[in-house]
């Protein structure tokens, strides 16, 4: 299956590639360029702090859970009526708040994802702003990112624009690049 898939992706690349006219292709790894962010890696750092104490405090429920629930049922035979329908709902409410604490924070649409999101967007942004410039720069044609779940078999450094868009990224606009889109804006109006 997954050499079905290496396949098509290189048949449609090839497919491509006599459409266009032998563009230029260049690649990127953005995991790697992420990884070198300061900004990133602080900001990275502080969400596994929170899924730290996330995971504490519902460590913390859960044992809490477990002690009530072992003391119930070694009381069980001991409670009437009231006293065991109350020790019961007390059980069941813990178990409905852990499960609830779970799907607010871990779930696909949990709290934890949001702040990915959140984190990543300002990063995913610049990168593209930076791969954009790199790419008119050297006149790119396709430019396709490594660290995504495409199989890069090969890849000789020429193709390999990834230090240049964390140069970019690093140095920001230069005064070229002002330069160029200032003259480019003046040719549109």
């Amino acid at each position: 299956m997954k050499n079905l898939k290496v396949f098509l992706i290189f048949l449609i690349f090839l497919t491509a590639n006599s459409v266009t006219f032998a563009q230029k292709i260049g690649v990127v790894d953005t995991n790697y360029i992420l990884s070198k962010m300061p900004q990133y890696t602080e900001a990275q750092a502080r969400l596994e702090e929170q899924i730290k104490a996330w995971e504490t405090e519902l460590q913390t429920l859960q044992a809490e859970y477990d002690a009530k629930k072992a003391a119930f049922e070694n009381e069980k035979v001991l409670l009437v009526g009231e006293q065991l329908k109350q020790r019961e709902a007390e059980v069941k409410n813990l178990d409905k708040k852990i499960k609830k604490f779970i799907a607010e924070k871990f779930s696909g649409e949990g709290e934890i994802n949001k702040f990915r999101a959140n984190l990543a967007k300002p990063f995913q942004d610049q990168i593209w702003n930076a791969i954009k410039t790199v790419t008119e720069k050297n006149s790119l044609g396709i430019v396709l990112d490594k660290s995504s779940n495409m199989s890069v078999i090969f890849l000789d450094k020429r193709y390999d624009y990834t230090d240049k868009v964390l140069d970019q990224l690093l140095k920001g606009p230069s005064k070229e690049d002002t330069k160029s889109k200032d003259a480019k804006a003046k040719n549109k109006k």
